[in-house]
């Protein structure tokens, strides 16, 4: 039987995780959890937190295997201002077309839609210190294993060798588990107008 540790690796996502980053997105959408009941298209957690990182950022990207099969992610960008112009001009007008005759159906559609055709503005006040910013998911038999902690050490360290002063991520208010995790593993919590948000200086 494999151990824990010759089970998981970790690489860089390439295109043909495209598919897995959409699922990943999917069952964990929900604070951790599976929240393939609230969404009525599958990709619609996807479209906004992991595939467009991939594809866009891929220097950023990296996947968690289980034995080869996908356990998680995690993706970022070095300039969070600029990703949300990148998105503007080259990721969301396809997805709004992809989602134009979605009606509003299941618990989270509302939300998804609005954040794709109305996506949230980079706050300016981050862009000094934490200018990066990142999001990670485990799916449940690679959580609690340690692999979350070196997935976050493996995107720090690509985002400081591209010289960025730090990162935040948001996190669910509910969702104490992950706040948990993300002070333990060196963020601190740096919420504020109403968004709560934790944070890591590298300068």
């Amino acid at each position: 039987m494999a151990t824990t540790a010759s089970r998981f690796a970790i690489r860089h996502a390439v295109a043909t995780d495209t598919e897995a980053l959409y699922e990943i997105c999917l069952k964990t959408a929900d604070s951790g959890e599976d929240a393939t009941a609230l969404f009525s298209h599958p990709r619609l957690p996807g479209y906004i937190w992991s595939v467009p990182y991939a594809a866009l950022e891929p220097d950023f990207a990296f996947l968690l295997t289980d034995e080869g099969v996908a356990a998680g992610y995690v993706v970022g960008t070095a300039d969070s201002a600029a990703f949300g112009r990148r998105l503007e001009a080259e990721w969301w007008p396809e997805v709004r077309q992809e989602i134009a005759g979605l009606k509003p159906a299941r618990p989270l559609d509302a939300m998804a839609m609005d954040r794709i055709v109305n996506p949230e503005e980079h706050l300016a006040w981050l862009s000094t210190d934490y200018p990066a910013h990142l999001h990670i998911n485990l799916l449940p038999a690679a959580q609690s294993s340690g692999w979350g902690r070196r997935m976050i050490e493996t995107e720090l360290a690509a985002l400081k060798a591209a010289g960025v002063a730090g990162v935040h991520l948001g996190v669910s208010p509910t969702n104490e588990r992950a706040k948990g995790f993300y002070r333990h593993v060196g963020f601190e919590d740096i919420s504020r107008e109403g968004k709560v948000l934790f944070g890591m200086k590298f300068r």
